[in-house]
């Protein structure tokens, strides 16, 4: 039994979710898969017939083999095996022709007989037209056409079809079955498509122990067969860029047949922000002399740079410049623009050298990671045909972007992180991402201009497959991921990979995960991160108990054929982190019991707390027995018993303690629980627009059930707030007159303007607006703060003249700001202890 009908693609799958349509209402649209028959629709599955797929053999490597998996793909869906053809049959049915413009004499010749319309296609960057086609030559009634502008164009066409027939991107990284059809037509008409950000890619990172041991038991290492794997991946996904494995790795030298893969397939490679001119850091270890400083050792490191960009020879690979310090450290302490701006001068010079053409002719990026921002904020430029590749912070909060409406011929990109090795401490164990936070920063770096180059650090790639796709999908064509297509992405994304049956709460469960998971990373999760006094851990862990509870029950509802895929995309996150919670509030529960002095309940906990550390384990084993232990090592990351920002050597019980051990600790510090008058979500005000601003509600953005955001996100400061000017308002009432402090929490956001300000303004009734600014401490300590609690809080004393109903507004300032909460607290006012 089929499971759907499905639109499979990123471009298709948004617009339904926008139209609002069904799936039974989405055959109307043009080259959709629909099980049933359309006016002017291709047959492409039926019953005992196989389809027929042409390819000019002399198409490029990357289109044949795309095409050969397309075969693969219809075969799984039809269970019939499609007939190959690398010349036009005189006659067939379920007929697809494959192939790229101004490569193709099958594309030429319907072309010339204006069978196919390529308007606008000619030169576009991995454009692509899908067309259903009359007629296209003497015996065939009817074919779908896929026409790329160039190779990959061909190929993502190829792939879009694969997705719209019922076959995941995830079909083998995440053991998604493919979607059975006894029938299936391709409805008439044409579709055409082309991305927006022009490089689109993923990072791995941190690979060991995870990735790295899974890749040595499958495949003997991080190598040709395991990247093999990979590249069609990304394809599928829309991708087209990696910078590789690197820890102690390098794709080139380590299995140079990767890299002619890579070529072959389409995938253009990299090497990270650390890692100049094409050389992987490893094979300096390797083969370098003398020191990594370019005071000291510049010839040594000109003659290493210079082969790296022979060996890159013809590719299209992009040559990362500049330099960092050895192991991805500053370079020096201080600022050394002088010394980076003669070292990318010298690295051009060996471009141009090398390739026999001028240095522009070749991409080049120069990523403002870390220290090396403050290169460019402090005055240090690169030629204008270098795209500038801005950063977050690591936690997902962008540091900087190009001023709107700035051009450079380069253009501007952004490197993002999933995962992450450093300060405050790691996160590499699961997916704690929140989509609509991770829309919100990369919808304001294409506002912003920053649209050549989007990658995302994903480290061991598992279990990142959501937030990997939502970042590729978006980064092709990020206006048309609006509002409400983020927020039905989640639906949409679960029908994909488990037909639409359950996909609506499939989607829901995946949506409540992310905020869940965002509030505090595992790595940073202990016993005191929530109060028992007040009943914060219990609320908490009802909501992971709740969401468990219903993984479950879905994951029971679904086919046994996708169970495995259920487990590894939703419930091993869920129930591996809810047990997580539950060992910790075991812990901190044995705590509380040992520092009261009873005895028997200490132990108690102290026992569920161990059986909660055994049963991570547990969690762990079944992830890597699916499949028939298909997964083995993927999920080695230690996460339990940080003492510091790097990980422990293995995962380590807490503490736990008897009476005699609590009264070695001293009790902990708790401030009193100090009871708002009023408190509110931030889309619970009134939302006032002016000065050209409007307000957007974002559901499941922070810790809110919804956030507050302003548009355009690129409009100039209101640094005089007041009068008409856009503001969020509420009411509240005073049993009695006095001060109060309003304290409003918003995103853990940074100025991507360069000016250290997040302002925003706050007043009661009549009073003129008082300015606050978020990011008045700077320091290392305060931003810490910030990303480990996944929020900024920032406070106004002001006074409540009269008892009774008053009006607070918070008035908007910098269009950055993402507000999440609001509450008012009497100053001078005992507070109780719970």
């Amino acid at each position: 039994m089929s499971k759907s009908l499905v639109l499979g693609s990123a471009s298709a799958i948004l617009a339904t979710a926008l139209l609002g349509t069904t799936a039974h209402a989405a055959c109307t649209a043009p080259v959709a898969a629909c099980e049933t028959a359309g006016p002017g629709a291709l047959a492409l599955i039926a019953p005992d017939r196989p389809a027929t797929v042409v390819v000019a053999d002399d198409e490029d490597e990357g289109v044949l083999r795309a095409a050969a998996d397309l075969r693969s793909d219809i075969a799984s869906v039809s269970g019939v095996q499609p007939i190959s053809a690398t010349f036009m049959p005189e006659h067939g049915d379920g007929m697809v022709i494959v192939g790229t413009l101004g490569a193709s004499p099958l594309i030429a010749g319907l072309v010339k007989d204006h069978k196919i319309d390529v308007t606008g296609l000619k030169g576009q960057w991995e454009g692509y037209v899908e067309q259903v086609v009359d007629n296209p030559v003497p015996g065939v009634a009817r074919a779908l056409v896929i026409a790329g502008a160039d190779r990959r164009g061909t190929i993502y066409g190829i792939y879009d079809l694969s997705a719209k027939i019922g076959v995941s991107p995830w079909q083998w990284w995440a053991d998604v079955p493919p979607q059975h059809h006894g029938r299936l037509w391709i409805t008439a008409g044409r579709v055409a498509d082309h991305p927006v950000v022009k490089y689109r890619g993923i990072f791995l990172n941190d690979e060991d122990p995870a990735l790295g041991g899974w890749a040595k038991a499958r495949f003997g290492g991080v190598n040709h067969k395991f990247y093999a794997r990979l590249f069609p991946l990304i394809l599928r996904l829309k991708g087209n860029f990696l910078w590789p494995a690197m820890w102690g790795r390098s794709l080139w030298d380590d299995d140079p047949l990767s890299a002619r893969i890579a070529k072959q397939d389409g995938i253009i490679l990299g090497t990270s922000h650390h890692e100049p001119m094409g050389r992987s850091q490893v094979e300096w270890h390797r083969y370098g002399k003398g020191p990594w400083d370019y005071t000291k050792n510049a010839a040594e490191l000109q003659k290493f740079w210079r082969e790296g960009i022979e060996r890159r020879g013809n590719a299209e690979d992009l040559v990362t410049i500049g330099m960092r310090g050895d192991g991805d450290k500053p370079m020096t302490q201080g600022t050394a623009i002088p010394l980076l701006e003669h070292i990318v001068a010298d690295q051009r010079k060996i471009i141009a050298d090398v390739t026999g053409k001028p240095a522009d002719r070749t991409p080049q990026v120069w990523a403002l990671y870390k220290e090396v921002q403050a290169y460019y904020d402090q005055g240090m430029r690169v030629p204008d045909d270098v795209t500038l590749l801005f950063s977050d912070d690591n936690w997902g909060n962008l540091r900087r972007l190009p001023a709107p409406g700035a051009t450079r011929a380069g253009g501007y990109g952004i490197y993002y992180h999933f995962d992450y090795v450093g300060g405050p401490r790691n996160y590499k164990w699961i997916d704690t991402n929140s989509i609509p936070r991770v829309w919100q920063q990369m919808e304001m770096a294409h506002a912003f201009g920053a649209d050549q180059l989007w990658i995302v650090n994903v480290g061991d790639l598992k279990p990142m497959e959501y937030p990997t796709s939502f970042f590729l999908d978006l980064a092709w064509n990020p206006g048309r991921m609006t509002l409400e297509a983020m927020q039905a992405y989640p639906e949409q994304w679960a029908a994909q990979q488990f037909g639409p049956a359950e996909a609506k709460p499939i989607g829901a469960l995946i949506a409540r995960y992310g905020q869940l998971a965002s509030r505090r990373k595992p790595e940073l999760l202990e016993a005191d991160t929530y109060r028992l006094d007040n009943g914060e851990w219990a609320n908490v862990m009802r909501q992971w108990d709740s969401l468990e509870t219903d993984a479950l029950a879905l994951g029971a509802k679904l086919p046994a054929v996708d169970s495995d895929a259920y487990y590894e995309l939703v419930l091993h996150r869920v129930a591996a982190f809810a047990n997580l919670h539950r060992l910790y509030y075991a812990v901190a529960r044995n705590h509380a019991e040992a520092t009261a002095g009873n005895e028997a309940a200490a132990a108690r906990d102290a026992e569920a707390a161990k059986r909660y550390f055994a049963k991570d384990a547990a969690i762990r084993r079944r992830y890597e027995r699916l499949h028939g232990s298909k997964w083995v090592e993927m999920m080695a990351q230690t996460h339990i018993g940080y003492t510091g920002w790097q990980e422990p050597p293995k995962d380590v019980l807490p503490d736990l303690w008897g009476v005699a051990e609590a009264r070695a600790h001293a009790a902990p510090s708790r401030p009193p629980v100090c009871t708002p008058i009023s408190q509110h979500n931030a889309s619970d005000a009134e939302m006032i627009g002016g000065d050209g601003y409007s307000w957007q509600e974002v559901p499941g953005l922070g810790l809110a059930p919804a956030a507050m955001i302003a548009a355009p996100v690129t409009g100039k400061p209101i640094t005089q707030p007041g009068g008409h000017s856009p503001r969020l308002s509420y009411d509240f009432t005073a049993a009695t007159p006095g001060t109060v402090q309003v304290e409003v929490t918003a995103a853990p956001g940074l100025d991507v303007r360069g000016h250290g300000q997040q302002r925003f303004a706050v007043s009661i009734d009549e009073a003129p607006p008082r300015i606050v600014n978020l990011l008045v401490d700077d320091s290392d300590r305060a931003w810490a703060q910030s990303v480990i609690e996944n929020r900024r809080i920032g406070t106004a004393t002001l006074s409540v003249s009269t008892p009774g109903k008053h009006r607070l507004s918070i008035w908007l300032v910098d269009p950055q700001l993402v507000f999440e909460q609001v509450a008012v607290t009497p100053v001078n006012v005992a507070c109780t202890a719970s």
